[in-house]
């Protein structure tokens, strides 16, 4: 019998509500334990990542679900300021986004995303892709500990 896999925090940065409600039921109904926070603009997310003002008592997320298109810092420059600074660089980012653009693709892995996701539009299949990337970062794969 394995071991209980312990819970983990996941940042989901998406400015779309219905995304992140999408997102919230995914996690309930798969009776996942993570804790989910959620920043809805780059600036939010980098502010948390950073444990600045409001967030100064925020948790370092163990992994971190990225929509490119986001209000005031989009998900590309989020990603290469999280990349680019030694002490998030480490938290994997699976960029999780509508975009099919070759171009996004492209750009996400050459900013060192740890995954792309095309977000689907039903919700069974919305549902599902979160309960994959979850069960591979969480049961599969082996994060670094945070703080």
């Amino acid at each position: 019998m394995s071991e209980p896999v312990a819970a983990i925090d996941v940042l989901l940065v998406e400015d779309d509500p219905g995304d992140v409600l999408m997102t919230r039921e995914a996690f309930a109904d798969y009776k996942v334990h993570n804790r989910l926070w959620v920043a809805t603009n780059g600036v939010e997310a980098m502010s948390f990542l950073r444990r600045e003002g409001e967030f100064a008592d925020a948790p370092t997320p163990d992994l971190i679900l990225l929509d490119l298109n986001l209000p005031k810092m989009d998900g590309r420059e989020v990603l290469a300021a999280v990349k680019d600074d030694p002490k998030l660089r480490s938290i994997p980012v699976v960029v999780l986004t509508t975009s099919e653009a070759e171009e996004d693709v492209v750009r996400s892995y050459s900013l060192h995303a740890n995954a792309y996701v095309t977000k689907p539009v039903d919700f069974e299949r919305f549902v599902s892709v979160v309960q994959q990337i979850d069960d591979f970062f969480v049961s599969v794969v082996r994060l670094p500990k945070g703080d």
